[in-house]
This record gives structure tokens, C-alpha cells and sequence, in this order.
């Protein structure tokens, strides 16, 4: 595996190299199932690729491998996803009969969200239970509670064993914890709160470099009317924001072409660019370059583009949606719109282009409270001691064991 100098995954990275090329069949695996592997660049990727890429982070006495569930979208056009999907499933399955053949003790990390993931997460998990393989939940979807009450009766009853034959759930915050322990009737206990974590960008002594020029407006996602973005262009282009000095980048894929041409309807073409999907390498250096980290998002777990913006210094706009409540201090370390609020948008951003000076006071205090809270350093410390406390409750169970 390939490490770039601030300790992030690079794309297309092998994180099996890394985590295996000293491996030993006395040490006990973790294996992590996830969407995409790290190439997909999604937040669960990109969050699994930090933990796994912290120098002596994760337990040296723990193997790590990766498993991708569902391949990485960007191989192949639309036909082609569903029978890539059902292809990389089919063979995650396959491996984890394989595992249950051979005897080491290990645990299964899976990654889940809604819709599609819930599906295939459940026949995972269920299998998983049939081969006596032990596993932990972390769950990151931006409002899981609501498309379980979607799903018909016996759906619902299979994801409640999948919960509850979890040694631990993870979840993103403390209302989460809450909702999901009695939606899922899961005790309390079993769940731990685990915020996600950034990288620190810069390194010990250094900080962020003081920004001049037009005030550079920063979104990173995937473009979608979840994430706020048609909120975003019309505020953009509210008759407050003509008159002033700012640039925006929105950066992310999806119907990038689509969300342009909207902006270019709107009379925004000179002003905002869009530079599709980047790698952790463009999220860098965005946010070196940019003022102020906007997501307007209507439903979030927790950002992994808001602690991006903290690392790096930025001013924060944002909605109180899933955990960013338990991250940002209002009025402090980040600023708060209400979902689907275009004309407070518009204003927030305009007072933030009018005044450098706060944006500067919000920026050092975000700055402040992700060296405090959610550098991943820690984060990698904190996952590693329960996946070695989950390792050793299986070594006194009638768990199987696996390679």
C-alpha cells in the first residue's frame, strides 16, 4: 500500500499488501467488509482507508483485510453495475465459506448503510452466523431508522437478527444510538458511538497558511438533492451574492454535467467550477486553496467532508443533521443553515465573503476542535481496542474460527 505524505490512501491502494505482507497464522484477522473497497470513493472507503493507513495505528497483534462487497461503481457504465455488483457479492460470500473452512480466530468489520447495503448485509450477516463467524455492525447511513420502517415485514425481521447477533453496533452518534436501540429493540449496551476522523493535513508545528484573494467557497460530495446541492447553486445565485468577491468548487461525482448545466442556467457558469470526483490528493488540496467548507445537506451521518474542512482550517457551513451537532459548536467552530433554507444560506455565505476576519476566527477554532476530537490517530486507537475486546469474547465462545 501506498501512502501519500499526509498519511492518506491513495485510490486503487491494496490494502491487503500493507496490512498482510508480515502476516503470521497465529495472529487473529479482521476481516472488513466494505462497499467499494477503499477505491470507491465513498465516505466508508475513505474512513476504513484512514483508519487502516495510521502508522502503528491500527494493533500490530491484529491481520487486516479488506473485503469489497459490491465493487466500485466507476468500473463500467449503468448496465452493467447491478451484474458487477451481484458478481462482487457472489464472491464475498463465496470467501467467507472459505474462511469458516480453516481455523484462526478472527471477526468480521461490516460496513453497512440503507437500501442495497442493508440487502446484501443481512444475507452476509446471516450466513456469517450459520458458519459460526463472529462480527460488529458500524453503520453509516444519514438516517438508517427511516428506510428500516420502509421495509416490509420480513425484511425488518432480518435486519433485527442481523442486529442483534452483533457482538457490538457502531454507530456515528449519540442519536443514532438512541433511535436505532429502540427501533431495532437491540440493548443500549451493545452499541459505541465512534465519530468519524480526518488525517492531520499538516504536520507537527505547522498550521494552515493565512488565504487571500477572492473568498473561495469549497463543496465536496457526491452532487444530489441530499446533499443540498440545488440549495447551494440558487443561493449562489441569490441577487445578495452578485455584487461580491467569491469563487466556489463543487467537487464530487454523480450528474455532474447535469448540476453545471444548472449552474450555468442561473447565470454561475464563470463562477463555480466542477471538477467531478477527486481523490483524497484533490480533497487536499481544495481545501488548502478554499475559505469556507459548505454542505447544506438535508440528511448526513457525519460528514466526512466537514471534518476535511475542520483539518484544514476552514470555516464551516453546515446543517444540524445527524451528528453535527456533537462536532460543531455554533457560532464557534462552524455555522449552522437550516435544510432547504436558501435565502439564510445566501446570507451566511454573503457575511462570511463580507467579513475575513470571522471567517478566519472560525476556521482557527474548527481547526482547534479537530486536533482535540477527530484527528484519526485516536480514532485508529479506539477501533483497534474493540476489535481486540470483540476478539476476545470469541476466543471463549462456540464461535468458528477462520484464516
Amino acid at each position: 500500500m501506498q501512502l501519500v505524505a499526509d498519511g492518506r490512501l491513495r485510490p486503487g491502494d491494496d490494502a491487503d499488501r500493507r496490512r498482510t505482507r508480515h502476516a503470521r497464522p497465529d495472529r487473529p484477522l479482521v476481516m472488513i467488509l466494505c462497499p467499494g473497497g477503499l477505491e470507491d470513493g465513498g465516505g466508508i472507503g475513505r474512513q476504513m482507508g484512514y483508519f487502516l493507513g495510521v502508522p502503528a495505528g491500527p494493533p500490530v497483534s491484529i491481520e487486516y483485510r479488506m473485503m469489497d462487497t459490491r465493487g466500485p461503481w466507476y468500473l463500467g457504465g449503468a448496465p452493467w453495475r447491478s451484474v458487477l455488483a451481484f458478481a462482487y457479492f457472489a464472491a464475498a460470500a463465496m470467501r467467507l465459506v472459505g474462511l469458516a473452512l480453516r481455523r484462526r480466530t478472527c471477526v468480521l468489520h461490516v460496513n453497512v448503510t440503507g437500501r442495497g447495503s442493508t440487502v446484501r448485509k443481512a444475507v452476509l450477516t446471516g450466513l456469517a452466523r450459520l458458519l459460526g463467524l463472529g462480527y460488529l455492525l458500524h453503520v453509516h447511513d444519514p438516517d438508517y431508522a427511516v428506510g428500516y420502517a420502509a421495509l416490509p415485514a420480513a425484511a425488518q425481521a432480518a435486519v433485527r437478527r442481523m442486529f442483534r447477533g452483533a457482538r457490538l453496533v457502531l454507530v456515528l452518534g449519540h442519536a443514532d444510538r438512541e433511535r436505532l436501540a429502540s427501533v431495532l429493540e437491540v440493548p443500549p449496551a451493545r452499541f459505541v458511538v465512534l465519530h468519524n476522523a480526518v488525517p492531520d493535513p499538516y504536520p507537527a508545528g505547522l498550521s494552515p497558511a493565512a488565504r487571500s484573494g477572492p473568498c473561495r467557497f469549497v463543496f465536496l460530495g457526491h452532487l444530489s438533492d441530499r446533499k443540498g446541492v440545488p440549495e447551494l447553486l440558487q443561493a449562489l445565485a441569490h441577487p445578495g451574492m452578485a455584487g461580491r468577491s467569491w469563487r466556489a468548487t463543487i467537487a464530487g461525482g454523480g450528474p455532474v454535467e447535469d448540476y453545471r448545466a444548472r449552474a450555468t442556467a442561473l447565470g454561475l457558469g464563470d463562477r463555480v467550477d466542477f471538477p467531478g470526483w477527486v481523490d483524497a490528493a484533490g480533497v487536499r488540496q481544495f481545501c488548502v486553496e478554499g475559505d469556507v467548507l459548505v454542505l447544506p445537506s438535508h440528511a448526513e451521518g457525519l460528514a466526512m467532508a466537514v471534518l476535511e474542512g475542520m483539518s484544514h482550517g476552514m470555516a464551516i457551513v453546515t446543517t444540524a443533521v445527524g451528528a453535527h451537532p456533537e462536532v460543531i459548536e455554533p457560532g464557534r467552530s462552524g455555522l449552522f443553515v437550516e435544510p432547504g433554507d436558501i435565502d439564510g444560506l445566501a446570507a451566511t455565505l454573503g457575511e462570511l465573503v463580507d467579513h475575513p476576519e470571522r471567517r478566519s476566527r472560525l476556521g482557527a477554532a474548527a481547526r482547534r476542535r479537530f486536533e482535540t476530537a477527530f484527528e484519526v490517530r485516536a480514532y485508529a486507537a479506539r477501533l483497534g481496542a474493540l476489535h481486540a475486546e470483540v476478539l476476545r469474547q470469541g476466543l471463549g465462545s462456540e464461535e468458528r474460527e477462520c484464516p
